[in-house]
């Protein structure tokens, strides 16, 4: 494992952030081994280089430690946009689990977006939070389908463990919902597919669904995404590039269609799926108390 300098970890504070509504952003890891065919992350624009490779941001827990204590205001920590702070070295490392205790003894909000169910093991420390600020757990499932999964986001957990670990957080009183992000045209764009996965979040507890109709593609990212387009779903590469050419946003054509048929059943299944209400509601518990640190 491989240290690199850092710092700072914590971001400058964000208000009113459409995103989530968080105030901060946390990247301990550099680099990502989920090996997703998909992931943004990759392309030029943010100057990640081997990004399959995971690195550790040095002194990272002092530094948070820093950085929280020298805030002026409170808010929402947010970690998982970059690089999934539950990759497997953290099981060694510990550093998320450190980061959340650090959140925690400071009194800020954590907001978490992974793919592993790793996230489980600090149940407890998520609790902790809870009893003071926001916490909002967003795990990313693409496909209700374990082989396809295995296909698209090869060295991570299958679509049926995150839906285990939605479980367990929900069953905690922690609030969770899904990621469902990107729906790769032609892949993974059908509506069995939407319907059932509305249908697992809804009967393993998840609060909200929010959605991408779609896959974004540029630079290096989309010859890696290409390649293994290649080798994993022949015929599928010159699909993309007929329909979309070198178009950055390539939503699926069944776009609106899908979403119709994704908000009907989350409207009847009682999921909601509006980033509006997806905020509001997990921070409602806080907002007479807080609202001058938490708001909306």
């Amino acid at each position: 494992m491989d240290f690199i300098p850092a710092k700072s970890i914590i971001s400058n504070y964000k208000e009113n952030n459409e995103w989530f509504g968080c105030n901060y952003n946390m990247n301990i890891y550099k680099g990502c081994c989920h090996g997703c065919i998909y992931c943004d992350s990759r392309s030029d624009c943010y100057g990640i280089e081997d990004f399959d490779r995971v690195r550790i941001k040095g002194n990272s827990i002092n530094l948070i430690e820093k950085d929280l204590k020298s805030k002026r205001k409170k808010g929402i920590v947010a970690t998982g946009a970059m690089s999934d702070p539950y990759n497997p070295f953290e099981e060694k490392f510990l550093l998320t689990r450190k980061a959340l205790e650090l959140i925690d003894k400071y009194n800020y909000g954590a907001a978490i977006a992974t793919k592993s169910d790793l996230i489980i093991r600090d149940i407890d420390v998520l609790k902790r939070i809870k009893e003071h600020s926001p916490v909002l757990c967003k795990i990313t499932i693409t496909t209700a389908d374990d082989e396809l999964s295995k296909k698209i986001e090869p060295n991570v957990c299958l679509s049926s463990e995150r839906f285990k670990a939605i479980r367990e957080l929900s069953d905690a009183g922690i609030y969770t919902g899904i990621l469902l992000m990107p729906i790769l045209p032609f892949i993974n764009d059908t509506e069995e597919n939407i319907i059932s996965i509305v249908r697992k979040a809804k009967e393993n507890g998840a609060k909200f669904i929010y959605p991408a109709f779609g896959v974004t593609l540029r630079s290096n990212q989309r010859m890696h995404f290409f390649d293994k387009l290649d080798k994993e779903f022949p015929r599928i590469k010159e699909r993309y590039i007929g329909e979309f050419q070198n178009n950055y946003m390539c939503s699926s054509p069944k776009a609106k269609e899908l979403y119709k048929i994704f908000s009907e059943e989350c409207r009847k299944l009682g999921i909601i799926y509006k980033m509006k209400d997806i905020i509001e509601d997990y921070k409602k518990l806080y907002k007479n108390e807080q609202i001058s640190l938490f708001d909306l």
